[in-house]
């Protein structure tokens, strides 16, 4: 059962199966992000990665308007984001937090650092231009113009772009692929990938060699076992229709 804040402005669901939802829910000020907002929404995932490992999130963000706080996407499990309407500066920011990004029809990012005079701090500078290219990360930042879903699905910014009324649809088609696999290689899979981007290629890859070794080296003969049945379950199965 969601359990919402004192002013129900941010909602958090968790599921049986380990799939939690939290929901940013102020749609009269566009989700406006205010101290409080970012206080609450930290202290949620906060809460949920406290717990057993297992749950995956997934965010609902019915538009997503800047304020004050900030963005921090060292979310051990996988974080799919979901945006339907404006993400706004810090909106932004929360959206390239995601490890996953699913947009509804319409949506747009914007990025209006520039027009207020406000130094970017969060990793917007940074995380967009290794995205999408510095070339059309200045354009986007530097004039303000807004990014349309259907472009940032284009340019890698959003994987997918759905009818409104199929967004949340979406994210569970996603979420449910993902829990479907190994919890514990998710994680570490997560995790590599984003310790690599931090390196250039020839070290990312010993970076992988080393991880692996570890993994496979601190396997005991029960998890040995478990891997082996694990892979021979998923091998008699249909594979899931494309994503």
């Amino acid at each position: 059962m969601a359990q919402p804040s004192p002013e129900n402005l941010i909602l958090v669901d968790v599921e049986p199966n380990g799939i939690a939802s939290v929901t940013i829910n102020c749609p009269k000020s566009l989700n406006s992000l205010t101290k409080a907002m970012m206080t609450d929404l930290a202290q949620a995932f906060k809460a949920l990665d406290r717990n057993d490992g297992e749950g995956r999130f997934q965010g609902r963000r019915e538009g997503l308007g800047g304020g004050p706080g900030g963005a921090d996407g060292a979310v051990p499990e996988a974080d799919i984001g979901a945006v339907n309407g404006f993400a706004v500066t810090a909106g932004f920011e929360i959206a390239l937090a995601c490890d996953i990004l699913i947009a509804a029809k319409g949506a747009k990012f914007i990025d209006t650092h520039a027009r207020f005079g406000i130094f970017p701090s969060w990793g917007l500078s940074q995380k967009l231009s290794r995205i999408i290219g510095p070339n059309k990360a200045r354009e986007v930042s530097l004039t303000a113009t807004p990014l349309t879903a259907e472009v940032a699905e284009r340019l890698g910014v959003v994987n997918h772009v759905v009818e409104e009324g199929q967004l949340l649809n979406k994210v569970r088609e996603v979420a449910e692929a993902i829990i479907r696999n190994n919890q514990d290689l998710v994680l570490r899979y997560k995790a590599v990938i984003n310790d690599g981007l931090k390196l250039d290629l020839g070290h990312a890859l010993s970076l992988e060699k080393e991880r692996a070794h570890d993994y496979y080296n601190g396997m005991t003969k029960e998890q040995f076992k478990k891997m082996q049945e694990f892979k021979a379950g998923r091998g008699s199965k249909k594979p899931s229709s494309k994503l």
